[in-house]
């Protein structure tokens, strides 16, 4: 089917501005209200992806909607899905605690609600069908056992120091991953200091000024845990700027930019995250709710450690 982009022309329809409607016109109508499609190449995949996966269900008619990183404009987002309503919205939350009481209406509503990517707050779980995405407390666990893994590997493992760039601070994916890591590293590696933790907010240019400040405050820095491959390459950045090697990088979602450092020897490891399979996984958990099939609550999909001794397994991604 083809995909057409429909511009809105008053307040009233403000928050259909950019929408896409892509599918067929039978079955089901789904909605989905994204986070923000402009500010990563994973988003920007992810979105592509959902309206292949749409095309190519004849049963499927999506309404594509994306809130560029807005709160009030994806619970108006919400609403309007409400308003028209579909049989099922998915969710991709800007903030996990500020979309419960848009995800409470469209469950009062009689709409199921499938949580993308980056769940909602625990007190939201009552109105949510299902969670599909990845379990990023295990993916930061996972980047804690790679670097430990490797610290070991060096003899490091009792006396080595680490720095840590979060995501974008109150946004799940990014309290999940640093809580992973946080609690898993002194669980493996018991004798490593963390000694700081810095948000780097998803941005390369930003994660860069991070390391820098910590490169200026630091004189011993023997890893660098950053919550996706955009912000480690940011670091990784700032540490080749002021030539500080042996610095052992490691990530929790392996971008492009990240695997190309992997393939120089510069980067260590990463955990392996496809948004064709976030975005894939997101509709059919939403098809799969509709035709009444049992779905678990947390529907994950799984994400492997990736590092320079086994990415050849994996094809670089695409985004």
């Amino acid at each position: 089917m083809t995909l057409r982009r429909v511009l809105a022309a008053s307040a009233a329809t403000a928050a259909l501005a950019g929408a896409a409607f892509a599918g067929g016109h039978g079955g089901y109508k789904i909605g989905i209200t994204q986070n923000n499609v402009g500010v990563d190449s994973y988003q920007t995949t992810y979105e592509k992806s959902f309206i292949a996966a749409a095309e190519a269900n004849p049963d499927v008619e999506a309404v594509v909607l994306d809130a560029g990183g807005d709160v009030a404009r994806q619970i108006a987002q919400m609403e309007d899905l409400i308003q028209q309503e579909v049989d099922a919205i998915i969710i991709w939350p800007t903030n996990g605690e500020a979309v419960i009481p848009a995800v409470r209406k469209a469950h009062k509503a009689g709409i199921p609600v499938i949580v993308t990517n980056s769940n909602i707050a625990e007190e939201g779980f009552d109105f949510v069908a299902s969670f599909s995405g990845p379990d990023n407390i295990t993916q930061g666990s996972r980047s804690a056992e790679i670097m430990c893994d490797k610290f070991k590997e060096m003899g490091i493992e009792d006396e080595a120091r680490v720095v840590q760039i979060s995501g974008q601070p109150g946004y799940t994916t990014a309290i999940e991953r640093q809580k992973g890591f946080d609690d898993r590293l002194p669980e493996v590696c018991p004798n490593v200091t963390l000694v700081e933790t810095q948000p780097g907010d998803w941005n390369r240019e930003k994660s860069q000024k991070v390391m820098e400040a910590f490169l200026v405050k630091y004189d011993d820095i023997d890893g660098v845990y950053s919550g996706d491959d955009n912000m480690g390459v940011g670091a990784l950045n700032a540490a080749k700027a002021a030539g500080r090697d042996g610095i052992i990088f490691v990530g929790a979602t392996n971008f492009s930019v990240g695997y190309e450092a992997m393939e120089r020897g510069e980067y260590w490891g990463s955990i392996y995250q496809s948004p064709v399979d976030d975005a894939e996984a997101a509709l059919k958990t939403a098809v799969d709710v509709l035709e009444g099939k049992e779905v678990p609550f947390l529907n994950y999909f799984d994400t492997p450690k990736i590092t320079q001794d086994n990415m050849g397994d994996y094809t670089k991604p695409v985004f």
